[in-house]
């Protein structure tokens, strides 16, 4: 075992970091206790295998992080699939006009490497991935944050093709453009 610190200290140390991180892909508080708790679970049951090539916390994190995709692998298999063409057309109204040209001033977006160093940005961002459908911020979670590739992410949400992956990828971006241009990028200051 290569320098873990004691598993009793692991809540402490890094139990805030680990739910966030939860809470953030799952948006279930109940849910994301319930991730953390299994992923010190697993740590503790796997600690002799620890080969000290990776920090502890981000050695939690990666267990983290295969837990949350085993839960909405169950999630998937479990859940109904939701019709997202409801929500769909009335927002594809109000976002493009009558020749598919943006009803929103995006020049707005041109610099976001100012938007990106500011935490509040981070924030709001958050608020509009929870505002979006379930399976669309778990798409958004798996493609954006945990970075994985389209035949994965096809697998994990079963996902017929990756013609469907791509109409959801391209409502999650439109939904997310829409909101941060009405949360973020719109905005007046005060």
């Amino acid at each position: 075992m290569h320098n873990l610190s004691a598993p009793n200290t692991w809540p402490e140390q890094y139990g805030d970091v680990l739910y966030r991180h939860a809470y953030f892909r799952l948006r279930d508080a109940m849910q994301a206790e319930e991730m953390v708790q299994e992923t010190f679970l697993a740590a503790l049951k796997s600690s002799d295998r620890f080969a000290g090539k990776s920090t502890e916390k981000t050695w939690l994190v990666g267990i983290l992080k295969h837990k949350i995709i085993d839960h909405i692998r169950k999630a998937v298999r479990e859940r109904p699939f939701e019709d997202d063409h409801r929500v769909f057309d009335p927002l594809e109204q109000e976002s493009f006009d009558g020749r598919g040209h943006w009803q929103i001033d995006v020049k707005q977006w041109t610099n976001p490497d100012n938007s990106l160093e500011q935490q509040q940005f981070w924030q709001t961002l958050e608020t509009c991935v929870a505002r979006l459908p379930q399976r669309l911020a778990t798409l958004f979670i798996l493609r954006e944050i945990d970075d994985l590739d389209s035949e994965t992410i096809c697998q994990e949400m079963a996902l017929s093709s990756t013609n469907n992956l791509w109409t959801m990828l391209s409502r999650m971006r439109m939904r997310l453009r829409q909101c941060l241009d009405q949360q973020w990028f719109g905005r007046t200051e005060t």
